[in-house]
């Protein structure tokens, strides 16, 4: 590869229809220093511009055929099985899964696969639990489901605050992905390179809606894994296909890379850091396996369906992709120890200097993109390059979109307004709130530039599990939850959550800096929010003897039926 030094005003050209975007937002900010110059790829940044030209075309296209609110959250139900599960891989298979599982594997091997297997093992709850009784139940959003027989508007208010939360968290690890990956492409300053990605995103959501960021959706996840395939086939070529002889070769290199002992690099075969402290292991876990059916941004996508049959396809569907593609960023991310970490051409020695350790040019996260470059050359590299930013773009839509809801549908339409608004007014603060959660990622990603984007998600999850999946099940599958359980407990497993993700060492230490040692000696909440949530639901709802409850118990049987039968449900059911 080439390493030009390219003048910052060349590479904004290159972006052509993207300068004005950002342009002015980065002169209304404070001096950031120079931008630090990295591989300025011609590949990458052509493709990179021919995709945003492309799917911004989409959202044009989409725009013309969003005309009502149920078009602008669920794509009017007309997207079919298979086209909502390529869209919900491509959704799942985020930044986090393509750069940070593949950086985990290469910085330290075999916790990768925690992260690996943990993403994949909550699909069969959700196929077999949930997506059926979620599509029949609700309208737009998993506030649909949960305040269906409960009361609306303190569980509604409940289930957006929460579904924002993970939103937030989520969307932290998506830009600091984004931010890193265009720093890298374009040698733009990393806070430039966040409010490029906050802007398109906006763009997507506010002109498209659903249909556009499902296209979007669907167009990248053929691409990445078009593109994971060709680099893991690399991979195991030079190893002769054997997963033994990978294994072996990863070791030594990994022995040679980061200055140790054969003895102590075969510990990247074994559990390490991140399954060191058993509760830890056993959080994460839960986290991952549960938190999947407590996503919102995930759960909203079984509305753009016609019906129960096409949700229960679109989970297989995307079971199939998502379990394929896993399996590559494990070969990726073993590849990329093999072929990156001892090419001096990737390596940022000056950091590495200061630090005494492996340094990758543009961080850790980047290992996926060098290991394009090593196996396939500048022009496989600037393909992947653009589809690691497709693949951000897509999920921070979603992301938006989910987050868009809850503040329109939710807190506005729903509480605020209590059900007497019109579908243009809810249009519209849709739109606001997509603006505003724009700014808000932009600000995020900002401030937790360091952060493994793996790890960020891993939280995202943890908030997921212990707020919005017990409420969702317990309402779909318990005669006794009423309003003042389902509050307490979501409350309790949402601000238990936050609590002790804000104590721990990632945060309070890493991102905060307030002090050298964690209040909270564990990164997981799960393990402890969880149950809690549980408990506090089923405690709160049994002695719940009021009037309201009672009624809320009778009138399980309806949502019984209607969850199991669909007998009411529509793609603009109105219960």
């Amino acid at each position: 590869m080439k390493w030009n030094s390219i003048k910052a005003k060349a590479l904004l050209a290159a972006t052509g229809a993207l300068t004005a975007m950002y342009s002015s937002v980065a002169m209304a900010g404070p001096d950031l220093g120079a931008a630090e110059q990295q591989a300025t790829n011609w590949h990458a940044i052509i493709m990179f511009v021919i995709f945003v030209g492309f799917t911004l075309f989409i959202t044009k296209w989409a725009a013309k055929q969003t005309q009502s609110t149920q078009d602008f959250y669920t794509a009017g139900g007309g997207i079919s099985g298979f086209q909502n599960g390529l869209a919900i891989a491509g959704d799942f298979m985020s930044a986090a899964s393509f750069l940070g599982i593949s950086a985990m594997v290469f910085s330290s091997g075999f916790d990768g696969l925690l992260y690996s297997l943990g993403f994949m093992v909550g699909w069969p709850i959700v196929l077999f639990l949930i997506a059926e009784r979620l599509r029949n139940l609700g309208k737009y959003n998993l506030s649909d489901v949960v305040s269906f027989r409960l009361e609306e508007k303190p569980v509604r208010t409940l289930a957006a605050i929460s579904s924002l939360v993970v939103v937030a968290f989520y969307l932290i690890a998506q830009m600091v992905g984004a931010g890193q990956l265009i720093k890298l492409l374009f040698g733009l300053n990393y806070n430039i390179a966040v409010v490029i990605v906050g802007l398109l995103m906006m763009a997507y959501v506010m002109f498209g809606g659903m249909l556009a960021t499902t296209w979007v959706q669907i167009i990248k996840a053929v691409l990445l894994l078009s593109g994971a395939t060709f680099m893991a086939f690399m991979v195991m070529k030079a190893v002769g296909f054997s997963f033994s002889n990978m294994f072996n070769q990863a070791i030594v290199v990994f022995s040679q890379a980061n200055n140790v002992s054969l003895e102590d690099a075969q510990k990247i075969m074994g559990p390490g850091k991140l399954a060191a402290n058993p509760i830890d292991a056993i959080s994460l876990g839960l986290a991952l396996m549960f938190g999947t059916a407590g996503l919102p941004h995930i759960l909203m996508r079984f509305f753009t369906v016609k019906d129960a049959k096409e949700a229960r396809k679109s989970v297989v569907v995307a079971t199939g992709f998502i379990g394929y593609f896993y399996l590559l960023t494990f070969i990726i991310g073993f590849g990329a120890i093999l072929f990156v970490s001892n090419n001096p051409q990737f390596l940022d020695t000056a950091k590495m200097a200061v630090t005494g350790k492996l340094e990758l040019v543009g961080g850790s996260n980047m290992a996926a993109v060098h290991l394009s470059d090593a196996v396939g050359g500048d022009l496989f590299m600037g393909f992947i390059s653009a589809v690691a930013f497709a693949t951000i773009l897509a999920v921070v839509a979603g992301l938006t979109l989910s987050g868009a809801s809850a503040i329109s549908h939710d807190l506005y339409a729903n509480v605020i307004k209590k059900g007497k608004t019109t579908p243009a007014s809810e249009l519209k603060m849709s739109k606001i709130a997509t603006l505003g959660l724009a700014i808000f990622a932009m600000i995020l990603g900002i401030l937790f530039e360091k952060q493994n984007v793996a790890f960020m998600v891993g939280l995202a999850f943890s908030v997921a599990c212990c707020a919005n999946f017990p409420v969702l099940v317990l309402s779909m599958f318990w005669r006794g939850l009423t309003t003042r359980g389902a509050v307490i407990g979501g409350v309790v497993g949402l601000v238990t959550a936050v609590v002790l993700i804000i104590l721990s060492k990632a945060v309070w230490v890493d991102t905060f800096k307030i002090s050298d040692n964690p209040i909270n000696p564990f990164n997981g909440p799960a393990i402890f929010a969880m149950p809690l949530s549980f408990f506090c639901c089923w405690l709160f709802s049994v002695t719940d003897k009021s009037a309201r409850a009672e009624r809320e118990r009778k009138a399980f049987n309806e949502q019984y039926v209607r969850s199991i039968t669909g007998i009411g449900a529509s793609g603009a059911s109105d219960h």
